[in-house]
This record gives structure tokens, C-alpha cells and sequence, in this order.
């Protein structure tokens, strides 16, 4: 089942037409013939009817479900897994509106579990970028024109910090990945250390003219774009690709989504950093891939309450 190929929704559905073949799937996934206890993977585990198993060492019964963003849901896992492939197939991504319509549930069961599966997309890569590295700082937030008449008219301090666009700070390796990740600010106090965690000092470096860059000469063969005097391209000096994928995120954001806050915002950027570095893989890749990655269970009252 893990080496099928999934190309279409109906591919999907034939593939796993019950809970029983969605529960097979994931333990193949996850344990490949070899249960681990998620409270004490040291332990011993019996194998107990309906799916569940006992941790010798605790005491305690799970299945695959447990601790994963699975657990405890009342949704079935066939829906589960059409989400998934929803959001991970299209190029944009998909509204909670617009699932909620496609799976027939509320659209808050489908924010719920749109937000449970981005959580998943931030899946760890201590690898360093290196090669050709461009790097470039946005900002995203919902635009004034786009909100609500009486959100417009709110002054208040807590509305302006809710409705604030946030510093995003990205870096791509041309023909490679891309890291992407919320800042405080655009200072070299807030850049600097997340570029040299990141990129390897064997790199070179493309970036513009903004001073916060400057001191990456003492480490790195940094080269730069001056866009103040109308330059874009020198060479090999450019900011393309990182330029490509900041079009694909807000396109994302402003086209799908309308609104992220910046509470949730680094889901989101999550989530089209994940569909920038499987864009090479194919669907069934995708899908498999982040069912790979489901222990990053979130409550609904931490996505509310933070």
C-alpha cells in the first residue's frame, strides 16, 4: 500500500474505502510490522482485539491513533485521509470553507483539522542549505481594504497588533529547498542568527541591499542586488527563486486563505514551504510523507487560546 500511487481522489477512495484500511495503512506507516509504545517505546506490547494494543511497562492501551492529530477526533479516519490529500494535492492550498463543503462538515471540524494538519507540515530538516543560497525578508498581513467594515473601523490596540503584517524571513537553495520562518523584525539582530543556523558557511549568498546583511561578508561570499538603483540581475546575482516562492505564498494567503493572523501565521508558511520541497515528488509522495509526521497533535483550545 505504501508504494501505491494515489493520482486522484478516486484512486484515494478505492485505496481506502473503510476505517479498518485507513488504521492498516497508517500502522505500516508508522511501525512497519513492529509496535512501539507511544507512553514507553522501550516496552513490550501485547497485541489486544480491535486494533489496540497494551504497554507492558505503563499499563496503558493505544493504538496508531494515539498522541498523533488523530486522537481523539470523532471524525473518521477515511475523512482524515481525504483532507490530506486535499491540502496536500492542491498547488494553493484549500479554505476551510471549501473542505467543509467537500467532506460535508462543519466548517469548524474542517478549520479544526486544517489546522491540525499544518502542524504536520513542519516537518524538522537539520540538513544546511548550501550551494547558491538566495535570502530575502517579506511581510504578510491582511491588507486594510480586505477586511470587514467594523474590523477597519476598530482602533483599538489589540486589532492593530492582530491585523499587523509580520516579518517572514526566507532562504532558498537554487534547485534545492527552502526554509522560511517568522521574525520579529527585519535587524540583523533577528536575520542573522537564523542565517547562520540554517546555511552553511560554505554557501554563497544572494541577498539585496538591506543593512541588516552586511556583516555576512566576515563569514560568507555574499554578493548583493542594489534594487535602489533599478538593479535585478547581475550575473548570477539574483533573487529569483526566493522571489518565486514569496509569490507563491501570498498568492496562497491572499487567494485562499484572505486572512491569516499572526498568531497562526507560521502554519501557514509552513505549509507552503512543504509544498515547495516535495514539488518534485507526486501526489501519493506528499500524502504518505506527512502521514509520516502526525504526533504533531494540537488541542482546539491551544489553536484558540495559544
Amino acid at each position: 500500500m505504501i508504494n501505491q500511487d494515489f493520482n486522484s481522489i478516486l484512486d484515494l477512495i478505492k485505496a481506502f474505502p473503510d476505517n479498518q484500511s485507513c488504521i492498516d495503512h497508517l500502522e505500516q506507516l508508522r511501525w512497519n510490522g513492529n509496535v512501539v509504545s507511544p507512553f514507553d517505546p522501550t516496552s513490550k506490547v501485547y497485541d489486544c482485539k480491535g486494533n489496540k494494543y497494551k504497554c507492558k511497562n505503563t499499563g496503558k492501551y493505544f493504538n496508531v491513533k494515539t498522541n498523533t492529530i488523530f486522537d481523539n477526533t470523532k471524525l473518521d479516519l477515511q475523512k482524515w485521509f481525504l483532507a490530506i490529500w486535499l491540502v496536500t494535492s492542491h498547488k494553493k492550498g484549500i479554505s476551510s470553507l471549501q473542505l467543509g463543503r467537500d467532506l460535508d462538515i462543519t466548517q469548524k471540524s474542517a478549520w479544526f483539522m486544517l489546522q491540525r494538519i499544518r502542524k504536520c507540515f513542519g516537518i524538522n530538516d537539520d540538513s544546511e542549505l548550501n550551494g547558491e543560497v538566495e535570502i530575502d525578508e517579506t511581510y504578510v498581513g491582511g491588507r486594510a481594504k480586505n477586511r470587514q467594515a467594523k474590523v477597519r473601523a476598530d482602533k483599538s490596540e489589540e486589532t492593530t497588533e492582530k491585523y499587523r503584517k509580520s516579518a517572514v524571513l526566507g532562504m532558498v537553495e537554487r534547485k534545492g529547498n527552502v526554509r522560511a520562518m517568522i521574525v520579529e523584525n527585519a535587524t540583523e539582530n533577528a536575520l542573522l542568527p537564523q542565517i547562520s543556523r540554517h546555511i552553511s558557511s560554505k554557501a554563497i549568498i544572494y541577498s539585496d541591499e538591506l543593512s541588516s546583511y552586511n556583516k555576512l561578508s566576515r563569514v560568507y561570499d555574499h554578493h548583493t542586488v542594489v534594487h535602489s538603483r533599478g538593479e535585478y540581475v547581475r550575473g548570477r546575482v539574483n533573487m529569483n527563486s526566493i522571489e518565486s516562492f514569496w509569490a507563491l505564498l501570498k498568492r496562497g494567503i491572499v487567494g485562499i486563505y484572505h486572512f491569516t493572523s499572526k498568531k497562526h501565521l507560521q502554519l501557514y508558511v509552513d505549509e507552503f514551504v512543504f509544498r515547495y520541497n516535495t514539488r518534485h515528488g507526486g501526489e501519493s509522495e506528499r500524502f504518505n510523507l506527512l502521514l509520516t509526521n502526525i504526533e504533531n497533535r494540537i488541542t482546539y483550545n491551544k489553536l484558540i487560546n495559544g
